[in-house]
């Protein structure tokens, strides 16, 4: 085999299959059907003489020879990337670009205000659409180009550039005037204390419910809503409580209460992401710089 009988297209979804470990979402991150993608790989085994992936019950695994071929494969398709990136270059004020973003619905409360009178002021015609994905698919996301970044919390997320955004932690927020923030308490006191409140919880933050479990609040919860940004309202209504990342509870309007108990593992960082594939890219590179003009601590 030579190099010029394989197709560059052939070496994309080899790479889209590794990372992916799944024929179904390599097709749809290239935006290729099924039968193309199958096609593409007979193809391409042809070609190297080897069977490249074998079917298991969760998708596909690699070959040893597929093994060796992923490393030099990705390594070359990011310095083609990288040497187009550089050539094409990005201009911000005339640029009608989509930029896809991975953020919870906190997460675009703290960040996307700021964000798009940034953009309105600098790059008028990019767009911005936040694309939440499950967050042990955030690196896979990044790196077949669904997403260009992901904000958050998100140690889970190991193959990815990254850079710190901020540091916070987990605080209770409580209507003003709530008999419990009267009380001046610190310490072990203040913890134990915690027993006294009823709480509300959202269901798709997993840290927030594992401070609950980790203090056997369970029993004290009496409401589990889906989305954090209603919280404020709730807690203004009633006299529920709720854990919640502090630089989210100061930002909101008067009328709430915040009592900083030392939970375990409290303290978390806020961090951009970014694959290495997009490196060099020119528009990916003007908006990390951008965000880490804005927020970066």
């Amino acid at each position: 085999m030579q190099l010029k009988d394989i197709d560059l297209n052939l070496l994309r979804l080899f790479d889209a299959v590794c990372r992916t470990r799944n024929v179904s979402r390599a097709a749809e991150s290239l935006d290729l059907t099924q039968p193309a993608a199958s096609q593409g790989l007979s193809r391409l085994r042809t070609l190297i003489h080897d069977p490249l992936f074998m079917r298991t019950a969760g998708g596909v695994q690699p070959t040893p020879k597929a093994q060796r071929l992923a490393g030099p494969v990705r390594q070359a398709l990011a310095t083609l990337e990288q040497a187009l990136g550089e050539s094409a270059g990005f201009e911000p004020a005339r640029s009608t670009r989509t930029f896809h973003i991975h953020m919870s619905d906190i997460g675009e409360g703290r960040f996307l205000p700021e964000l798009m009178v940034a953009l309105r002021e600098r790059a008028p015609g990019v767009r911005v659409e936040t694309r939440p994905v499950p967050r042990d698919q955030v690196g896979e996301a990044l790196d077949a180009g669904r997403i260009d970044l992901a904000f958050g919390f998100l140690p889970m997320v190991k193959e990815t550039q990254r850079v710190k955004l901020l540091e916070d932690r987990y605080v209770v927020l409580l209507r003003k005037g709530h008999p419990f923030a009267r009380k001046r308490r610190t310490g072990a006191a203040l913890l134990e204390a915690l027993r006294e409140l009823e709480f509300v919880a959202v269901r798709s933050h997993a840290d927030t419910l594992r401070i609950v479990q980790q203090m056997q609040l369970e029993e004290r919860l009496r409401l589990v809503t889906e989305h954090f940004m209603v919280l404020p309202a709730i807690v203004l209504a009633t006299d529920l409580a709720a854990i919640m990342p502090r630089n989210i509870a100061r930002g909101f309007s008067g009328g709430h209460a915040i009592v900083e108990p030392q939970f375990p593992q409290r303290d978390f960082v806020v961090s951009l992401h970014w694959s290495r594939r997009f490196e060099a890219d020119a528009g990916n590179r003007w908006l990390r710089a951008l965000v880490e003009e804005l927020f970066r601590q």
